[in-house]
């Protein structure tokens, strides 16, 4: 340590100037020039939106903190939206979510991922035969679908080698909106058929890898050809061929289609019964008198006098908890 004499004057101390100029501040610029942008790829810290007409590639703001950009996502972003190569844009704000279809990967993991924001309904490809249709994945598709408040789509393919009937029966009760198709080469009636169903649609399609599901999406968009895998003829299982979740516009529509990878399991920790109730209105009103925290599967559950009563098709209430039992149990049970 220096030390100076009794009398020390400015040129024996001298002070190191600091690093900083201006005070710290915990406001955070408004970025009022910000443009919207909306997410339709996200692969390894490089965000790609759409802005405006623009293709830009952008980087989320560290201001964003841990916050998430998923597929999807409508955001404020700054910087070069040029779009030109090289060109590198930040993301300064992500918009609040109308919708955020959650999965976690697996029953004990408490860690929720949003798989794609801001879609109003998802499509369940499920193949009829090779590979054999899953049931119970079909069923968390949907719990996850309903807790999002998503409009859920079965989309069956491969009727030429089995048929649709026995799995449809399961659920019918649920009125969900169906379309069945044969093998992977979807004719041009099928199409038109589903893209009906997709337009002004945000649609997120999620199933098993190998059902057809990116075969399907190149059908819809030929543009915008996405790589497809063989299945194995012994084992029934396909090669994931999409590694990251992909948005694309739906031609001659304002729809949107969101192509995701194919999944082997879809966790559903996050799942709260209260919030899937809402897509059953006529049984919600049943479970004013269920017991607080009610799972609806319960001894004293006031659903069972509801549709007692007749208030409900029994059917339905077996359909509701038929899918959230399937929170207890893996897909294969």
């Amino acid at each position: 340590m220096r030390r100076y004499g009794k009398n020390p004057d400015e040129d024996d101390i001298r002070t190191r100037a600091r690093g900083r100029s201006r005070p710290r501040t915990h406001r955070r610029p408004a970025h009022e020039d910000a443009e919207e942008g909306f997410v339709v790829t996200v692969d390894r810290g490089r965000v790609t939106c759409l802005v405006g007409e623009r293709v830009v590639t952008a980087m989320k703001a560290r201001e964003l903190g841990r916050k998430s950009v998923v597929v999807g996502d409508r955001v404020a972003v700054v910087g070069d939206l040029s779009g030109k190569k090289d060109t590198l844009a930040r993301i300064v704000r992500v918009e609040e979510r109308s919708s955020a279809l959650r999965r976690t990967a697996d029953d004990d993991d408490p860690f929720e991922r949003v798989v794609v924001a801001n879609a109003d309904q998802l499509a369940i490809v499920t193949a009829l035969a090779d590979p054999e249709p899953r049931p119970r994945l079909i069923d968390r598709c949907l719990v996850a679908a309903y807790d999002a408040g998503l409009d859920p789509l079965l989309i069956l393919t491969k009727s030429d080698l089995a048929p649709a009937g026995p799995l449809l029966e399961t659920y019918l009760p649920l009125g969900i909106r169906h379309v069945v198709t044969t093998r992977e080469q979807f004719d041009e009636d099928t199409v038109a058929g589903v893209r009906e169903l997709l337009s002004e649609r945000v649609t997120a399609f999620v199933g098993h890898s190998g059902v057809g599901k990116t075969t399907l999406v190149n059908a819809l968009v030929p543009d915008r050809q996405r790589a497809t895998g063989e299945v194995n003829a012994v084992t029934g299982r396909g090669r994931h061929t999409t590694v990251s979740a992909l948005a694309l516009p739906l031609p001659g529509t304002r729809g949107w289609v969101i192509d995701t990878p194919g999944v082997r399991s879809f966790g559903l920790h996050h799942i709260d019964p209260s919030r899937v109730i809402h897509a059953f209105p006529d049984l919600e009103p049943g479970t004013e008198g269920c017991p607080r925290a009610c799972g609806h599967d319960e001894p004293d559950c006031a659903l069972d006098d509801w549709v007692a009563e007749g208030h409900a098709d029994p059917a339905r209430l077996y359909s509701l908890r038929r899918l959230l039992a399937t929170r207890e149990r893996h897909e294969g049970d």
